[in-house]
This record gives C-alpha cells, sequence and structure tokens, in this order.
C-alpha cells in the first residue's frame, strides 16, 4: 500500500515560494559577483562566443542570437532575451558596453529599439575579455536546461565587470542597484590592494582606495554632488547620492549637455513644461531640444528677461529629474548566496576569482606540456633506434602486433607507441627530428617554469597585476561623471588624513599627486631623469607642495579660476602621468592652466598678483577668490589677443620681476601696481621694446630669494645677484637680463631661486634633467650664460620649474658630484 505522508498547507506554501525566491535570486535577478554577470546575460555572451560573433566579425541579425539563446540555454522567451541583450549594446545604459550593435537600438529618449529581425550584433572587444581561456578549463560546466548541451556557471572574466558596468535586479524580498565605474580606477584599485595586501603583506587602508576609486562614473555623465553617500556605499554597501545633469549658463540661456543616468531626456523636458503650467518653476520663456546623435545632448531652455537663470536654474533641479537620488545597493551573489559588499569585498572577491582562474589555466597548461612531452619522449626514443623499429615493424602482421612489440621491446607506453606509428616519413630526416628537439626543450622549460609559479604563490598574483595592466592600457578611459563637494562633506573630508603631499602638473593639462615621502623616494639621484613620467608632447609646469585638505586655485589662460580641494586630485604612483584636469574642473575647450596657488587652512591673507602675455599686470586682495562655483568665476579681464601667464602670491611689501622672451627685464615695487577688483583689467607693468618682433613675457617671479634664474630655449642660462636688478618704475622697458643671440635663442623662464634650491628642466622632445642651483655659476646680469643642458638636434628647452627646499629631503653631500656633472653637460 503506497504511504502518504500529510504536511499542512502552509508549510508547503512556505517552502514552495522560498524555492521559487531562490529561484528568482540565484536564476535571474541577482549577478554573481565573479563575472558580474546574470544567467542571461552570460548566456548571451557565450552563445554568440559558440557562434564566433567576434567584434572582427561580420555582424549577424540580433533574431539569430536569440534563437540560439532561447533554443539552446534560456527557455525564458524570446522578448526577455531581446530586451536584455540590447541592454548590453546601448552606450547610455552600460558604462562599458558588451555588445556591439548595429541599427536602431534604443534611444536616451525612452524609444524602444527596432525588432530584432532589422538590428544587427556582435560581440563587443571587451566581452572577448570575459570569455578569455574559457576553453582552457578556467571555470565548470554544467548541462543545459534539456542536458543535450554544457554551459559555463561563470565567465574566466579577465575585467572587474560588475563594478565598471553595475547592475540593477529586483528578486524576491531584496533588490540590487549597483552603479558603474570608471575602470582605470577601478583596476588601480585592485593593483593596489594586490601590491599591498597579497605582495607585501600590508593591511589595506580604506582611506586610499577613496584615492584611486573616487565615485561612480555614469555612462550620461553628468554630476555626483557631495560625497557622504559614496563614502555609505562603498563602507556598508548601501548609499544615496545626489545625480545632477551637467549645465551651464550663456546670457538666458540654460544648456544642458548632460543628464542623469537612467533618466530619459524626453521625461526632463515633460516635466520642466509641466512646471512651468504648474507655475512651480518661473522665468522659463522656451524650450528647445537641440540634440543629436554626433553632438549629443543639447537642450535650450529659454528664461524670461527679468528672470535670474541661476534661480531658474535650481527649480529646475528641485521639480524635474534633472536631479535625482541614486540608492545604491551592492547586493552580489557570493559563493551562491545573496550577500551585501563593500568596495573593499567587491574589488577582492574579483582578485580571488582571478586567482582561482588563473591557477586553474596554469594547471591546464601543466597537464597539456605534460601529456605532449610524454609524447616527445616516446618519439625521441624511437628516433634514436628507427632503424631497427622499421625492421620490426616491416616484420609484424598488423598494428596491434606492432604496438604491443614497440611497447614491450622499448619500454612505452600505449599513447607513445600510437604516436611512434603515426610519424610520417617526412619527419625523420634530419631537420625535423631537430625541430622535435628544440619543441622538448621549449615544454621542458615551460613545465618547469609553471611548477614553479605554482609553488610560489606571490607569482600568481603578479600575473593577475600584469593582465589588468594590459587590460587598463586596452581599453581605461577617462571619467565621464564629475564630483562636486556640498556642505554635508565634512565625514568624507575627516576620513582623508591631512598629509604633506606634492603635486605635480603638466602644461597639458594632467595633474596627480604623490606623497611627500614618496616623491622624494623619486626625486633621488641628482642630474638625471627626475623619475616623472610624463607624455612625450608635454613638459611640467609646476611642482606644488600642499597637504590634502588644502585648496588648490587653479588659474587659466582665458582669466578663469577655479578651485580645488588637493584630496581630489587622483593619488599616482612614483610613474603615474597623472588624470586631465577637466574630468576634475569644468574647463572651456582649448583653456590651459598657467599657475596653481596653494591656500593653506583655508588662510586667504596676502595678495595675488597677475601678470598677462602682453606684459599687463593686476593686484588683487586673495580674499577676493575664497568662494568659487563649480565651473570657476572670472579672474582677470583682458584685451582681446592677450592671455594670462603668471599668478604670483605675495604680502603686500614685496617686489616682483617680469622678463621678456627677447631679454628684458623689469623690477618692481609690487605697491607700484594700485590693488584692484577681482575681474579689473590691469595696468602696464613692461613694455616692450620688440613687439613687432613678436616679444612677449617669458618669466615673472616675486623677488624673495638671494638670486635670479635665468635659461634660454637652447640650454643656456645662469644665476645673478638680485641686486643687479635695480627697482625700477612699472611699466618701463626695463635692463638686460640675458643675451638673446642666436647661440641661446629666446628666454623660456625666469625664477627667483636659493642655492638649496633643485631645478627640473624639461624640452619639447620629452626629456628631463634635475640639478642643484649651486651647480650653476652665478655671473653677472648682462652676460651669455652657460651651459645647462645639452640639446639633441631639434630639441628646445620648454620649460624649468623650481622644486623648492622643503619639498626635498635632507641634502647628501652631492653638490660637488652635481657641479661637476653641470659642467661636464
Amino acid at each position: 500500500m503506497e504511504k502518504i505522508n500529510e504536511t499542512p498547507i502552509e508549510q508547503t506554501m512556505k517552502d514552495s515560494y522560498l524555492d521559487y525566491a531562490m529561484s528568482v535570486i540565484v536564476g535571474r535577478a541577482i549577478p554573481d559577483i565573479r563575472d558580474g554577470l546574470k544567467p542571461v546575460h552570460r548566456r548571451i555572451i557565450y552563445s554568440m562566443h559558440m557562434s564566433k560573433m567576434y567584434h572582427s566579425k561580420p555582424f549577424k541579425k540580433s533574431a539569430r542570437v536569440v534563437g540560439d539563446v532561447l533554443g539552446k540555454y534560456h527557455p525564458h522567451g524570446d522578448t526577455a532575451i531581446y530586451d536584455s541583450f540590447v541592454r548590453m549594446a546601448q552606450t547610455f545604459s552600460l558604462r562599458y558596453p558588451l555588445i556591439d550593435g548595429q541599427g536602431n537600438m534604443g534611444s536616451i529618449d525612452g524609444d524602444p529599439p527596432a525588432a530584432m529581425r532589422y538590428t544587427e550584433v556582435r560581440l563587443a572587444k571587451l566581452s572577448e575579455e570575459l570569455l578569455s581561456d574559457i576553453d582552457r578549463d578556467t571555470v565548470d560546466f554544467v548541462p543545459n536546461f534539456d542536458g543535450s548541451l554544457r554551459e559555463p556557471t561563470v565567465l574566466p572574466a579577465k575585467i572587474p565587470n560588475l563594478l565598471i558596468n553595475g547592475s540593477s535586479g529586483i528578486a524576491v524580498g531584496m533588490a540590487t542597484n549597483m552603479p558603474p565605474h570608471n575602470l582605470s580606477e577601478i583596476v588601480n584599485a585592485l593593483i593596489y590592494i594586490i601590491n599591498e595586501k597579497y605582495l607585501n603583506g600590508n593591511e589595506i587602508e580604506f582611506n586610499r582606495l577613496l584615492g584611486f576609486v573616487s565615485g561612480p562614473d555614469f555612462p550620461t555623465g553628468g554630476i555626483i554632488v557631495g560625497r557622504n553617500g559614496i563614502l555609505s556605499a562603498y563602507k556598508t554597501g548601501r548609499g544615496r547620492i545626489k545625480v545632477r545633469g551637467k549645465t551651464h549658463i550663456n546670457g538666458n540661456k540654460i544648456i544642458i549637455t548632460e543628464i542623469p543616468y537612467q533618466v530619459t531626456k524626453t521625461a526632463i523636458i515633460e516635466y520642466i513644461a509641466e512646471g512651468v503650467k504648474t507655475k512651480r518653476i518661473l522665468g522659463v520663456r522656451g524650450i528647445h531640444d537641440h540634440s543629436d546623435r554626433n553632438h549629443g545632448v543639447e537642450v535650450v531652455i529659454e528664461t524670461t528677461r527679468d528672470a535670474n537663470p541661476e534661480v531658474v536654474l535650481m527649480q529646475i533641479f528641485e521639480h524635474t529629474p534633472l536631479e535625482v537620488t541614486f540608492g545604491i545597493i551592492n547586493l552580489v551573489l557570493r559563493d551562491g548566496a545573496p550577500k551585501v559588499l563593500s568596495l573593499y569585498d567587491l574589488l577582492d572577491s574579483f582578485i580571488l576569482f582571478r586567482k582561482e582562474v588563473v591557477v586553474r589555466r596554469l594547471n591546464y597548461e601543466l597537464t597539456i606540456s605534460e601529456a605532449r612531452m610524454h609524447i616527445l619522449e616516446g618519439i625521441l626514443k624511437a628516433l634514436k633506434n628507427i632503424d631497427a623499429i622499421v625492421s620490426f615493424l616491416k616484420s609484424v602482421k598488423d598494428v596491434s602486433e606492432a604496438r604491443n612489440g614497440l611497447i614491450e621491446k622499448y619500454e612505452l607506453s600505449e599513447k607513445q607507441a600510437n604516436a611512434i606509428l603515426e610519424i610520417k616519413l617526412h619527419r625523420l630526416v634530419s631537420l625535423e627530428q631537430q625541430k622535435i628537439n628544440v619543441e622538448y626543450d621549449r615544454l621542458n622549460e615551460r613545465i618547469i617554469e609553471i611548477r614553479n609559479i605554482l609553488l610560489d604563490v606571490p607569482k600568481i598574483y603578479q600575473i593577475i597585476r600584469d593582465e589588468l595592466v594590459v587590460i587598463k592600457k586596452n581599453y581605461g578611459d577617462e571619467r565621464k561623471t564629475t564630483l562636486e563637494d556640498s556642505e554635508d562633506d565634512r565625514d568624507f573630508i575627516d576620513l582623508i588624513p591631512n598629509e604633506d603631499v606634492v603635486v605635480v602638473v603638466t602644461r597639458n593639462g594632467y595633474v596627480h599627486r604623490a606623497k611627500l615621502s614618496e616623491f622624494r623616494t623619486q626625486a633621488r639621484g641628482g642630474v638625471g631623469v627626475s623619475g616623472i613620467k610624463i607624455r612625450e608632447d608635454d613638459q611640467i609646469l609646476d611642482i606644488i607642495k600642499s597637504r590634502t585638505h588644502d585648496n588648490l586655485l587653479v588659474f587659466t589662460k582665458f582669466g578663469l579660476v577655479y578651485s580645488l580641494p588637493t584630496y581630489r586630485i587622483p593619488e599616482g604612483s612614483r610613474y603615474a602621468m597623472g588624470k586631465f584636469i577637466s574630468n576634475l574642473l569644468e574647463f572651456k575647450k582649448d583653456d590651459k592652466i598657467t599657475s596653481i596657488i596653494t591656500v593653506k587652512d583655508n588662510e586667504y591673507s596676502g595678495y595675488l598678483f597677475f601678470v598677462t602675455k602682453n606684459g599687463v599686470v593686476k593686484r588683487t586682495l586673495l580674499k577676493l577668490y575664497s568662494k568659487i562655483r563649480r565651473t570657476g568665476i572670472i579672474a582677470m579681464h583682458f584685451r582681446e589677443g592677450d592671455e594670462l601667464v603668471y599668478v604670483l602670491r605675495t604680502n603686500g611689501s614685496n617686489t616682483v620681476m617680469i622678463s621678456t622672451s627677447n631679454g628684458q627685464s623689469v623690477r618692481f615695487n609690487e605697491l607700484d601696481a594700485r590693488e584692484l577688483g577681482r575681474s579689473a583689467s590691469g595696468v602696464i607693468g613692461i613694455r616692450f621694446k620688440d613687439f613687432k618682433d613678436g616679444d612677449y613675457v617669458a618669466g615673472a617671479t616675486v623677488c624673495d630669494k638671494p638670486t635670479i634664474f635665468t635659461i634660454t630655449e637652447n640650454g643656456y642660462g645662469k644665476r645673478t645677484d638680485l641686486g643687479e636688478y635695480r627697482i625700477q618704475n612699472r611699466g618701463g622697458t626695463g635692463i638686460i637680463n640675458i643675451q638673446t643671440d642666436e647661440r641661446n635663442g629666446r628666454i623660456i623662464e625666469v625664477k627667483s631661486i636659493s642655492d638649496s634650491d633643485e631645478i627640473l628642466v624639461s624640452t619639447n622632445k620629452g626629456h628631463i634633467i634635475r640639478t642643484s642651483a649651486v651647480a650653476i655659476r652665478v655671473i653677472g646680469r648682462n652676460t651669455k650664460g652657460v651651459k645647462i643642458m645639452r640639446m639633441r638636434k631639434g630639441e628646445l628647452v620648454s620649460s624649468a620649474v623650481i622644486i623648492p627646499r622643503d619639498v626635498l629631503e635632507e641634502k647628501e653631500n652631492n653638490t660637488v658630484a652635481m657641479k661637476e656633472e653641470n659642467e661636464k653637460l
């Protein structure tokens, strides 16, 4: 008689619902921490891999992909599959799209994609990094839904896809909402963890991670306002951040150029129109959408004549999705269970996964290599006895007898015997035998190498690190989303240690900071390459000592000034080339940095002294620049054709010196330039003797050190006692500073300098030398100078930077050696 087990219906419903919930969590809605994919996305990518739809191959119809995925791996409806892979092709949905789409794949306006029979797809190149080594036993495979095929449980993923592309999904009783990040920042953080934790055995500092990963980086750009939400999300796995569209004001027009992530442009326009209609938004006269495929988003909002555009913009932020809150929930599947993880846990889990993949890949290669080595050993044994083996083979009746005879006579395995029987006659020539020997030796070396790596865990982490460096080089890019401080960021700032740092700025606008101790390490060594890495077509503009809580005033050639907290500058390694300044500040097109002033402890005392290319100067109270908007403010007006070239900080009683490219200079008391307002134009500082000859201001310095250093474009220079430059009246043509003949060329830089300072000279070919000030002779004012730097053909000096004594470590007794080296040059 059949036994019947009775179960209360409440228990049955509870068990069934839990099974359903876990099915949704594991099989549908929550991404895997390892490859960052949900099952449908993983199956789409794997199916396209099996169909060889690589980035270098022709596009194939989307319907074909949907059919393959539906029939082979994911029997859940063609619409769900199509919607999933269309999103992977949308540049406004994924920070780094995984599929290359052709045709109408939807739009940022919220328009749906064309039907699958019209669109075409192939894998993006980045997706192939997710699949790298999948055929080398790096991941487990399981049967598909009907047992006819096998599919991977996870992709081997060389890229940290979960962090760079984010993920969102609603399961049963839980949800995930992970923002995308910048690939370069995430890779830098991964390398930091590998170096510190796995190679050096040090504890990971959370605040150092924040130095590498500044915040989410959305594909639609925009601005993240405030950092406390980022701090909470990175610490606990949950946080709320405020995201705004990027706008600028031009007269009575508000122009929207970037919108928040996952917000459609149409929705913003409709909300603005509704707000105007209901009187919640006042002062709007019209809305015009000039967006197109080539130029991106451009929504123009015209305000009425009596309206303040900034007030109107604040109303738009308040009442429309041009400003939204993005709730971060870092919920992922780790070891098959849903967990909310911090930034460090997400990064560390990816490193551990990569270790597993690399170990499995090495073991697979070792197995294949050992199997091939075994075959080659048998072949080499046969070649040594080839005549006897040939005679033996002629005498046997069939293959089975030949195989058994070879195994018995020459102590071979069955595989080796089979390989010998399959040798073609052309392999018996001496050249082919030599190739077999070479292959045997190469395999033997590789097997030894693999075994050594598997026994040396740090080498495995070095492989992971090196692969990440290649990924960054091939796919890394600049941030799209900018970050803006808010008044509520005190917790975030307090978390950052207030330590001494050195900020390196280049003429092309790349900046990075290094700890003072790190910079001193890279600066050690005297004359020669300084250890600072810059791009070939770039030159060092300035090297500034600061503290992470200090504020930097960044001045540009267009006469604008921006405020930049030092901690917002990415911390780089000793060989870092830095981050482009326009990713940290909203520069105008073609604008460039001319000067950076450090303000310590929020102390805006003293004056700023401005100098333009055409010799106009202005003196203004520093405190007038204490409150600066995100988009910058006007620091100085000047005439058309002029530009700002120097900004100096003075104390109210300094003398300043201005030099022209043709060798004239004037030194005068700063009080000769009366105090002017922030946006005033200024007065004449120096007049040019040879203005028609293209003369311009090539140097300006505060005369607060005993000597003046001058260098010319052909590498000649000198130091001269400050006393040789008498104090004159502002506005004259000045006196000769150095002879600018054919040998010397034009002046490149003039700086006030002390014996304890050092000088960093860069050329237009990217070469750099560093030398001590005392290695350069002190000679008269009206002289030609001495050779500072040996120049190659077509090379010219492009910049000279003074490294002050307080940036350098305690000097070793190398002054004499440096002087001798300089004389050799």
